[in-house]
């Protein structure tokens, strides 16, 4: 029996990859390469730090001695000296040197954003992913007639694949956002206690070109082409906000496709993949719950309500820095992550097997489609020699009795067999046929879906084609 609390996030929905970039061994293996690259920089720009040392602290760059730094924190309840004290226990020749003009948030904000940037890189793999596999969707169901709907009702038609256009849209203004984060993220440097670098100048006897060529070897050391111009102790928690931002825009467009779906497996038109052996209720048999969807939409809702956090943290920072930042942002910037890689992970999963019902879709366009192609109907007469206005009016008439026929009486939409004995209308069935077929009232849906995968989404996807085909196995 376990006995302590576990989240749902590690147990149930985000992936082992996203997992072990918030974990405390990535944490704390990010914290020596940090504490590397600074020795490594200091020592290039003419501190006294030998080749020796260096290769110590490279020889226990992964081999973490957790059970001293623990033993540590418990007396002097400080994470990272406790770890500074831990390394020094492997690495005496170094131990002097180790965390050299350094505060606490040289470590923690770096590793931070080198975090955050490689959690983005996941989002934006499994992003690209989902996009890939509606556009495969989008092209295969382009010319398949469906009702399209403004208020919930129906209004005119649309196509199967033109309404996954709009679901790609949204998911692809959400790629432009990770893209732009992605290329943005900078590294805070070395920038002190309250970000004038003074202890820098005290360690490089006022060498500013030393100091400044100092957080630039650290940022390239791990990768990073850019560093905050200028930071209190911390870098800004604005950056937490936006970053957090993106993921909650992610969880808004998941969020409109997964409820489209469920409305679409009310309708039984679509449904979500269901596996052979998948209960849908533990008390009805027949039923076939769109249980992904609505994970998908109960964890967008978290993501959503997320994004305030590190909004007030941003709002609230007093001065050079306080540590009222800390406990949220452990818990909101790593959640933010989990929650979207799991919406993700069942996007994945459901665009792979998306299930379409051709002729449940057709049968609700029938039902709907005489009411629809009542301009056409009208202008066929008129061009016999009807009189407009009459043909109007006369087809308002016809319209609400059938629908009242529909709706009050629970029969079929009587609407063609009216307008066929209304001599004024002058049309037969077999003419009123070749009228309603439903493909010519999609307008150009089938060319501007052709059009907006090939010309919009087919370039994302051919400078990506190296992370596609990714396949996600839900736990539950």
């Amino acid at each position: 029996m376990r006995t302590n609390y576990e989240s749902p996030f590690s147990t149930r929905y985000a992936s082992k990859e996203m997992q072990y970039l918030f974990s405390a061994e990535f944490k704390f293996k990010t914290w020596r390469r940090l504490w590397i690259a600074l020795a490594k920089a200091e020592k290039e720009l003419g501190l006294e730090i030998t080749d020796e040392q260096i290769a110590e602290l490279e020889a226990h760059q992964d081999d973490i001695n957790y059970e001293v730094a623990e033993e540590r924190e418990k007396e002097v309840r400080h994470d990272v000296m406790s770890h500074v004290y831990a390394y020094g226990v492997q690495c005496p020749k170094a131990k002097g040197i180790i965390h050299l003009g350094a505060t606490s948030c040289y470590v923690g904000d770096n590793t931070d954003i080198v975090t955050m940037y490689e959690a983005m890189k996941v989002v934006k793999r499994k992003l690209l992913n989902v996009i890939s596999l509606l556009s495969g969707f989008a092209l295969q169901y382009k010319d398949l007639p469906a009702l399209a709907y403004t208020h919930l009702q129906p209004a005119q038609l649309t196509t199967v694949g033109k309404r996954a256009t709009l679901w790609i849209n949204e998911l692809l203004m959400d790629l432009e956002e990770v893209e732009y984060r992605l290329n943005h993220f900078s590294l805070l440097g070395s920038k002190g206690t309250t970000g004038t670098q003074a202890s820098f100048v005290e360690l490089f006897d006022n060498d500013t070109e030393k100091i400044k060529r100092l957080d630039w070897m650290i940022a390239r050391a791990m990768g990073f082409d850019k560093v905050v111009p200028v930071s209190g102790q911390t870098y800004s928690r604005k950056v937490d906000a936006q970053i957090l931002s993106t993921l909650g825009g992610i969880a808004q467009s998941a969020s409109k496709f997964a409820n489209d779906l469920r409305i679409l497996q009310n309708f039984k038109e679509m449904e979500e993949p269901f596996e052979v052996n998948q209960i849908g209720s533990s008390a009805m048999p027949y039923k076939r719950n769109p249980m992904r969807s609505e994970r998908i939409c109960a964890l967008a809702r978290y993501v959503v309500i997320d994004t305030l956090n590190p909004a007030f943290t941003a709002s609230t920072q007093w001065f050079e820095r306080t540590l009222d930042d800390s406990a949220n942002k452990r818990i909101s910037v790593a959640e933010g992550f989990l929650a979207v890689d799991s919406i993700l992970n069942i996007l994945i999963n459901v665009c792979d097997g998306l299930v379409v019902y051709p002729k449940v879709i057709e049968q609700r366009v029938m039902r709907e489609l005489p009411f629809m192609a009542t301009e056409n109907i009208m202008m066929s007469a008129v061009k016999k020699g009807g009189d407009r206005q009459k043909l109007h009016e006369k087809l308002r008439v016809h319209a609400l009795a059938a629908a009242k026929r529909v709706k009050e009486e629970g029969l079929e939409n009587d609407m063609i067999d009216r307008v066929c004995s209304d001599p004024d209308f002058q049309i037969s069935k077999e003419e009123l046929a070749s009228v309603l077929k439903p493909i010519h009232y999609v307008g150009r849906s089938v060319e501007q879906t052709e059009e907006f995968v090939r010309e919009i989404v087919g370039p994302v996807l051919e400078n990506n084609q190296d992370v596609l085909g990714e396949k996600v196995q839900l736990n539950v």
